[in-house]
């Protein structure tokens, strides 16, 4: 029996039975539909899963794309991008909403497929991945080459026969790979790494990679503008050079190879030197070397008898000769001015002994003169004033000296008259 108010016969039912109704008709009514409209309100939780709102001028729906649906996207969602999508509308019971399941979703205006290299780009141009700077040299004689493609295609055999024809001498080595389909891009990739881990008995590794396949469509070409690709290329150690057969469609991996080769074969060209045409520069090398030493040579032998005919080697002790004459004189001229100098000084010397003999006080005692001196303070005495009675006196001769003591102090006698500065002062004749 229903509640007061309500009338009798009525159903009453709960929310979420109805929520289940609608969602049963929805279904049913919206099995599998396309709707277009702009993305927002997009979220990408770790689980995976897809959810945004798809709206237009006049209405908003809400949008769910599940994990397993999400990852066949070739390309990333972003707000604001217009798409077509197709799945099942439903309703979403906790909260009543209703929503459209999508299981394939399409840009609008631009393939998926354009989109997505598209995207792809503008994401390695940001990391660096085309950056010149970081491209490497090829290197100018590689003695072990890589070949990573389908060992079964042309593409290999014209590599092969061109390496063989311009660089014999080198190794190569042919890491298999499927060039086109599903799984081919990690194929390529894994092929890439495993060579940059090879290592020789010599402790090298390979010189130069060469990594492509011939031509073929757009889909046949697609491993190779894809990201695993683009990122094994990048990480390389070992020069990459893009041997994809395509010349008007610039690939991904073109862009960031160190070398871009429009053919395979080209590509053979890019990585090797030809044999013939080192060797014939050899020889040209070797031609102009022989000439040029020969009129080296030439011009050395013309030197030689140049020099050979000059004076000083027709008559080499000339110089000598005429040096040593001129030792010879310096010699004697040398030997003179000793001779006068010797004699110069010898006079001089002569003349300085003459006076120091004039004036030293044994030649004045030689004449008859003596020195006398007080023994009590050793003062020559040159005045009598200068003693007493009773002193003792030392009086210096020419040959000993006498002692003696002072009895009396007079003046000198009239004949021996001394006169005040007189240098005979203070002598008295023996």
């Amino acid at each position: 029996m229903n509640p007061p108010g309500i009338p009798d016969g009525v159903k009453v039912i709960s929310v979420g039975e109805l929520t289940r109704g609608v969602k049963k008709l929805l279904e049913d009514a919206f099995r599998n539909v396309w709707v277009s409209g702009e993305i927002s309100n997009l979220s990408k939780p770790a689980s995976g899963h897809l959810y945004f709102t798809l709206k237009d001028t006049e209405a908003a729906l809400r949008g769910v794309m599940w994990r397993g649906v999400a990852l066949r996207l070739r390309f990333d969602l972003k707000d604001g991008m217009a798409v077509i999508v197709r799945g099942q509308v439903s309703v979403y019971p906790p909260r009543g909403d209703y929503q459209i399941i999508i299981e394939e979703l399409h840009p609008k205006g631009i393939g998926a497929q354009e989109l997505a290299l598209r995207q792809l780009k503008e994401k390695l141009f940001r990391l660096g991945y085309f950056d010149p700077g970081r491209k490497k040299p090829l290197p100018r004689f590689p003695r072990r080459l890589a070949l990573v493609t389908s060992p079964t295609g042309a593409a290999v055999r014209d590599m092969l026969e061109i390496l063989g024809k311009r660089w014999p001498g080198a190794e190569v080595w042919v890491c298999p790979a499927k060039m086109q389909g599903e799984g081919a891009a990690f194929e390529i990739a894994g092929a890439i790494r495993r060579a940059n881990r090879l290592r020789f008995d010599d402790g090298q590794r390979i010189d130069v990679l060469l990594v492509g396949r011939g031509g073929g469509s757009v889909e046949d070409l697609w491993a190779f503008n894809e990201e695993v690709v683009a990122q094994a290329i990048y990480e390389s150690a070992i020069p990459v050079v893009s041997a994809v057969g395509h010349e008007t469609d610039v690939s991904v991996a073109d862009m960031v190879a160190d070398y871009r080769a429009l053919t395979p074969s080209q590509a053979a060209v890019a990585a090797t030197p030809n044999r013939i045409e080192l060797l014939e520069g050899l020889h040209a090398y070797e031609d102009r070397l022989r000439a040029g030493l020969l009129q080296l040579l030439d011009n050395r032998r013309r030197e030689l008898n140049d020099l050979a005919a000059r004076r000083a080697f027709r008559q080499p002790l000339e110089r000598v000769r005429a040096a040593e004459q001129r030792m010879d004189e310096w010699g004697e001229r040398l030997r003179r001015a000793a001779d006068n100098r010797l004699r110069f000084s010898k006079k001089r010397l002569e003349a300085l002994a003459g006076k120091l003999e004039a004036l030293s006080p044994l030649n004045v005692l030689s004449r008859g003169y003596s020195l006398t001196r007080i023994i009590a303070d050793r003062t020559v005495v040159r005045d009598a004033r200068q003693v007493q009675p009773g002193d003792r006196l030392v009086t210096i001769l020419q040959k000993g000296q006498v002692v003696s003591r002072v009895e009396e102090v007079a003046d000198a006698p009239e004949w021996f008259a001394v006169q005040p500065g007189n240098p005979g002062a203070g002598r008295t004749p023996s």
